[in-house]
């Protein structure tokens, strides 16, 4: 996982929450936008009121469908914030992918260094959160990392992560 997070007005854009402006987008739907990303229709509203209110614009217009059913669309603000989101996330990529970019800076990142594995369990703090990893081997790989990492990847038990080693700490990552 990159510890690497879009900021818009200096305020943080997390993954989850610009997936929820794609799909709302694709989707042209909270409710259906909510049912893609397995989230309920509150957590998803919720999700977008709080980036909403961290940003300090709407992102998002809503109407009422009666018969034909509601349906929402992003604002001009929810579009800009979505293609700097994607081209951000398109240029990560390419570094991440760049092998001969890791070794020049002695940093290489292998199959070695990641461990797929299951969530057996989630021990929040007011800070920090505590993931238990089982991974194939059989073990149990412990990871501490924050509180909002657990909330914004919608970390529980029973979903399948990577562990990424890194040579001083553990970080979870979850596609």
């Amino acid at each position: 996982m990159v510890d690497a997070v879009l900021e818009v007005g200096g305020q943080p854009v997390f993954e989850a929450e610009a997936e929820l402006l794609l799909r709302i987008k694709e989707h042209g739907s909270l409710a259906r936008a909510a049912e893609a990303l397995s989230l309920s229709y509150k957590a998803a509203w919720l999700r977008l009121r709080k980036l909403e209110g961290r940003l300090g614009r709407r992102l998002v217009r809503t109407f009422r469908g009666g018969a034909m059913g509601g349906g929402a669309s992003l604002t001009e603000f929810g579009e800009e914030v979505l293609r700097r989101y994607l081209l951000f996330k398109s240029y990560l990529r390419g570094v991440l992918e760049d092998e001969e970019y890791w070794e020049a800076l002695c940093m290489k990142i292998s199959a070695r260094n990641r461990l797929k594995g299951i969530v057996r369990s989630v021990e929040k703090g007011d800070v920090a959160a505590r993931v238990s990893i089982e991974i194939e081997t059989p073990c149990v790989i412990t990871a501490l990392i924050t509180r909002e990492a657990v909330e914004t990847l919608d970390i529980k038990e029973g979903d399948e992560v990577e562990a990424v080693i890194k040579a001083t700490e553990v970080m979870v990552a979850k596609e």
